[in-house]
């Protein structure tokens, strides 16, 4: 798969505090590739050093074969997660004024915002003032301001923030399609199921370190371990003390119990003591949102650093 970005040992520190420390990662031509970390992991920080907007200490961007001042900006779209219109200005002239910054053709970028403002529901749109739209249709058109000039890397920070469901899918949809048409694109989200649905793989830090690296399904599949949760009375020591049971979380008549990564189910349900209180079970893998959390709170996840097959 052709290499699109490339991040290689990026070093950053502000005063006396290092905030990056060797952040490496690729992302590829039509592949979502996800950022993800807690508040304060480093995430805008790798992101402004990826736009140019602030430059490493250590390490290197690389575009195609272009590195640090050589990068061609013009063929990178960026979605920030601070909001920026100009409230005065109609929305068809600041999406020409985006086109114009990046030197595409503005009568192809007319073209483009007119068949972008239908598909986003805005038709009809073109000439009302910013000041005069939703938050929700203000983050329409700033997507599209994204997105006007082709990129041919497109930077997503938080890009569903403030939508309503029906919108959060159009976004899902023409994102998809995107990278269906070849665009690369970083998407950093604090939105797990969507970035679960929708990423091929993911980059996973805290306090400005790597901690997972790796396709999504070998993500879920290393770290995403089983869990069983049953409704029912139950005493939580009577649950811990099941085999393969790591960590009970009640509450409660709910109790989910995390099981051992080895575990084999179908003997593990078998040897489940028959004098529990069970009115319902299931059982399934931790979601990304649970990693999430894991790695957040410094829980055992994080013991398990590495890289998985990034490729």
């Amino acid at each position: 798969m052709e290499q699109v970005l490339s991040v290689k040992q990026l070093q950053k520190s502000f005063k006396d505090t290092q905030v990056l420390h060797d952040i490496t990662f690729d992302v590829h031509k039509g592949e979502i590739m996800a950022v993800l970390g807690p508040n304060g992991a480093g995430k805008s920080t790798t992101i402004r050093n990826i736009m140019g907007i602030m430059y490493p200490d250590g390490g290197e961007v690389v575009f195609h074969n272009h590195h640090g001042d050589t990068i061609p900006r013009h063929k990178i779209g960026y979605l920030p997660e601070e909001r920026g219109l100009y409230k005065n200005v109609k929305v068809m002239d600041i999406l020409l004024y985006f086109a114009e910054l990046k030197d595409y053709p503005l009568d192809r970028a007319k073209e483009r915002a007119l068949d972008y403002l239908k598909r986003f529901d805005l038709e009809g749109k073109e000439n009302v003032s910013v000041e005069e739209l939703s938050k929700g249709m203000g983050q329409k058109v700033q997507f599209i301001g994204s997105i006007i000039h082709e990129p041919e890397l497109l930077i997503l920070d938080e890009p569903f923030s403030g939508l309503d469901p029906v919108s959060q899918d159009v976004f899902k949809r023409e994102i998809k399609k995107l990278a269906d048409n070849g665009t690369a694109i970083l998407l950093s989200s604090h939105q797990m199921n969507l970035v679960e649905e929708m990423c091929d793989r993911l980059f996973l830090m805290n306090k400005g370190q790597q901690v997972i690296y790796g396709a999504m399904k070998d993500v879920k599949a290393e770290y995403a371990n089983f869990k069983c949760t049953i409704y029912g009375d139950n005493d939580v020591a009577t649950l811990e003390a099941i085999q393969d049971v790591t960590r009970v979380e009640q509450d409660g008549s709910t109790s989910v119990l995390y099981l051992d990564r080895d575990v084999t189910l179908p003997g593990w349900l078998s040897n489940i003591p028959g004098d529990l209180d069970v009115q319902e079970i299931f059982v399934d893998r931790i979601s990304l949102h649970e990693i999430f959390v894991d790695v957040a709170l410094g829980r055992s996840i994080a013991a398990k650093e590495g890289v998985l097959d990034a490729e």
